[in-house]
């Protein structure tokens, strides 16, 4: 049999060919996974960034200020209590409105 000089046949050029494509694929796809785990380190990287960026929250607004000992502000309540009295004898507070501000004042 005589040999072939020159250009291939076609079985060899198929075989060229699929050598050529699972090369390009192989290839292709390893740049396709660094390029992905990338993305995601950057992505994480930002993240990260992001969140030491930001302030922390607000602390805890104080308690609210307790209330006065009725014993220490007995001076206070008699002034009130003549206030009140005052209020109702002149007409502005009405009957209901002085026994309701006198109990909540004593109790």
């Amino acid at each position: 049999m005589r040999r072939r000089v020159g250009r291939p046949g076609l079985v060899g050029t198929a075989a060229r060919t699929a050598v050529i494509a699972g090369t390009a694929t192989a290839v292709s796809g390893n740049v396709q996974r660094r390029q992905m785990s990338r993305a995601q380190q950057e992505a994480s990287e930002q993240q990260q960034q992001q969140a030491a960026m930001q302030p922390p929250p607000p602390p805890p607004p104080p308690p609210p200020p307790a209330a006065p000992a009725p014993a220490a502000g007995t001076d206070d309540m008699i002034a009130q209590l003549q206030k009140l009295g005052q209020l109702h004898q002149q007409g502005i507070l009405t009957d209901e409105e002085f026994a309701a501000q006198k109990a909540k004042l004593l109790g």
